[in-house]
């Protein structure tokens, strides 16, 4: 398939997402139907083997120094980082191993890295932000005057633009740990643990010796292939086989669109698949429109919006009815569940009065419920 759009005038690329399904696929060499089921479980044992090699990258690298230099861009001999995470790895020599008897190919490995470069990478902004609150400690953490307002937003790169909520909602982070600790912490690697890599796969990383995805002849059709572990510890590359996996394309997917290898991830038992596709769309005019969109907010209506159409004639149309925002269903389910957390409170205080404090009361098993 080729990864080029011819352009017309006037014309460029998008690149969106979408969401699919694996419903079902077949082992190329044997010819087994998987159902649905068993292909969750073996797309499960892979992103388990990501997941896990993820962890010790992460593990290893969660300080200031591997983190900042990853963010940098650059290397030790001051060449540009490659923009692909598992690329940047590479060339700073973060390498990974596959647990002791457990054998993969080069691109679980690169999946492996991928993950831990985007989440590593990501880090540095809230590792900035915490550097800035701990530098410009205020007397008072519930309540900064306005010196040290500007002092903690000088501090943050970008502090001016930086909502005030996300600085407050650190303070109480750092705050917590002043109180637990009788002091404040070094960094946000202190103050946080290493996050665990997601049970997710990044085919983007791989290319075909690990998976590919082609149209048939249905264009709202796809095949992908991959490789998936036929247990949960391959002890060798026999034990991976290749697995063809239909896929029924959304609505919203163009027949002519670029399709890149997905991500896979498991949910409520099935494996959904995150769909990333590239297609032509008119390029943006400074000048010239003849449809706009209007938003609004409101106290009693949070958000509504309408499109209108310009005429040749100059005159201005409504497209549609317009929309709105209405959150008397959230809301009405917020109260629901305030009533029942405000009666099940009720019910265990009920409880621990009727128990009190023995512990062969007949009512101890539903209090511990």
């Amino acid at each position: 398939m080729s990864r080029r759009l011819p352009l017309g005038e006037g014309e460029t690329t998008r690149t969106a997402c979408a969401r699919g399904l694996l419903r079902t696929g077949v082992v190329e060499k044997t010819g087994e139907v998987l159902s649905a089921a068993v292909l969750a479980e073996q797309v499960g044992w892979a992103a388990g083997l990501v997941s896990g090699m993820a962890n010790s990258v992460l593990a290893a690298h969660w300080n200031t120094t591997d983190v900042a230099m990853l963010a940098s861009g650059v290397d030790a001999q001051g060449r540009a980082l490659p923009s692909n995470a598992w690329m940047a790895l590479r060339r700073l020599g973060w390498s990974v191993a596959p647990p002791a008897g457990v054998t993969v190919n080069d691109r679980i490995v690169r999946m492996v890295q991928e993950q831990a470069g985007r989440t590593l990478r990501s880090v540095k902004w809230r590792a900035d932000v915490t550097a800035g609150i701990v530098a410009t400690w205020p007397a008072d953490p519930a309540k900064r005057t306005p010196q040290e307002w500007d002092a903690v937003r000088e501090a943050i790169p970008d502090g001016r633009h930086l909502p005030s909520s996300v600085i407050l909602s650190r303070t109480r982070q750092v705050a917590a740990f002043t109180r637990k600790h009788g002091r404040l912490p070094v960094d946000v690697f202190e103050l946080e643990a290493a996050p665990h890599g997601a049970r997710m796969l990044l085919l983007s990383a791989c290319d075909g010796q690990q998976a590919s995805i082609a149209r048939g002849d249905d264009p709202g059709r796809v095949l992908l292939r991959l490789q998936l572990p036929t247990r949960p510890d391959p002890r060798s590359y026999r034990d991976w086989a290749w697995v063809g996996c239909p896929i029924t394309l959304p609505p919203t997917i163009p027949p002519g669109a670029v399709l890149h290898l997905p991500t896979l991830r498991i949910h409520r038992g099935r494996v959904r698949a995150d769909l990333a596709y590239t297609h032509t769309v008119p390029q943006a005019r400074r000048s010239g429109h003849t449809v706009a969109l209007g938003v609004d907010w409101g106290l009693n209506t949070l958000l509504s919006a309408g499109a209108v159409r310009l005429h040749d004639d100059r005159k201005i149309t409504l497209l549609g009815a317009g929309g709105m925002f209405r959150a008397a269903g959230v809301l009405a389910k917020q109260h629901r569940l305030r009533r029942e957390s405000e009666y099940l409170h009720a019910k265990t205080g009920h409880y621990e009065r009727l128990i009190a404090s023995n512990d062969t009361h007949p009512l101890t098993g539903k209090h511990h419920v």
